[in-house]
């Protein structure tokens, strides 16, 4: 069984866009989005994915996932069954050490928002924290994608 074990933190500043040696534009849909198990369409420049994610453990930390490429035709066709709220984002890629953080940059609903996450070996990973990194969020729903497309960033009445 395949586990993702991940942590999410908010992002300080821009500076990850210089760190940053890889960028791709992704679009994201979910074909359903209940608590404990999501189905996700994604697009990622041009290439297409499905993706089947199991309940959160241990406080958000980690939790099952199952990813598999679909053709681009398949991945368009299934994006017009998604729930309502499609994600844009471009996502940055910064090495630290001997980890890769993910940083998404929102746009849309979710503009103003960026987050960065970093996938662990295991639960006691030590991550070395890049300057950019502000406080995490690891487990709250709120910043879970799925979340954001129900419950956009622009509507938040608190931004953190």
């Amino acid at each position: 069984m395949a586990q993702e074990i991940e942590r999410k933190f908010l992002v300080l500043n821009d500076s990850y866009k210089r760190e940053s040696f890889s960028h791709s534009r992704i679009q994201q849909g979910y074909i359903t989005s209940e608590r404990g198990r999501t189905v996700r369409i994604r697009i990622r420049d041009e290439k297409a994915y499905i993706t089947i994610k199991g309940p959160s453990l241990n406080g958000g930390l980690s939790r099952y996932e199952f990813e598999q490429e679909i053709p681009m035709d398949d991945a368009r066709q299934l994006m017009a069954l998604c729930e309502p709220g499609i994600i844009d984002k471009t996502r940055w890629l910064v090495k630290s050490g001997s980890h890769t953080f993910e940083v998404d940059e929102f746009f849309g609903d979710n503009a103003g928002l960026v987050m960065a996450e970093v996938e662990l070996r295991s639960e006691e990973d030590v991550v070395q924290i890049p300057d950019f990194i502000g406080d995490e969020v690891t487990g709250d729903r709120r910043y879970y994608n799925s979340q954001l497309r129900q419950h956009p960033y622009k509507e938040w009445a608190v931004k953190k």
